[in-house]
């Protein structure tokens, strides 16, 4: 599959089948936010993979009770190891490099046939609690994967001229 069919291809999904994932596409998962680029190839990130069925029901209830999130077999908590590295241009490395490393998983979650949903609605405090997440440690997004058991439809998306503009921003 190459990379545009999977972007184009890819949906948030909020209904899972009640199948395991195989530990081999977790790794699969894992192996592309490893080779994910990072602000200065820092790679200031730890993400914990989450089966456990009481755990995902408590992260569900800190994700503003998204019920759905705890139906996947497994969830993914995206989080930063150092937080206060300012790029040059004066945004925090952590977000941008987890943000491009939980795309790159995504993507390759999709390319195995799997569904995930980017969750950014929760209560940080909370589902640190439940992971043993330190204090200082954030978790930029948490994000269930499963076989998925539905078929949604693309979404509406903006046309290329509303969204870009050559040599001056218009």
């Amino acid at each position: 599959m190459d990379v545009l069919t999977a972007i184009t291809g890819r949906r948030s999904i909020r209904a899972y089948k009640d199948i395991e994932v195989e530990e081999e596409k977790i790794s699969k998962i894992i192996e592309a936010a490893r080779l994910s680029p990072s602000a200065g190839n820092r790679q200031e990130w730890k993400f914990v993979i989450v089966r456990d069925k009481d755990a995902r029901r408590k992260i569900a209830k800190a994700a503003c009770n998204q019920s759905f999130i705890a139906e996947a077999p497994v969830i993914i908590a995206a989080c930063a190891t150092e937080s206060e590295a300012v790029m040059p241009c004066g945004q925090k490395a952590y977000t941008v490099d987890l943000s491009i490393a939980v795309s790159y998983m995504i993507l390759q979650a999709y390319e195995l046939g799997l569904g995930t949903c980017w969750i950014g609605a929760f209560k940080e405090k909370e589902v640190k609690a439940v992971l043993g997440v330190p204090e200082q440690i954030p978790i930029v997004a948490l994000f269930p994967v499963g076989y998925p058991n539905q078929d949604p439809a693309p979404r509406p998306r903006k046309s290329v001229e509303q969204i870009a503009c050559f040599e001056k921003y218009q």
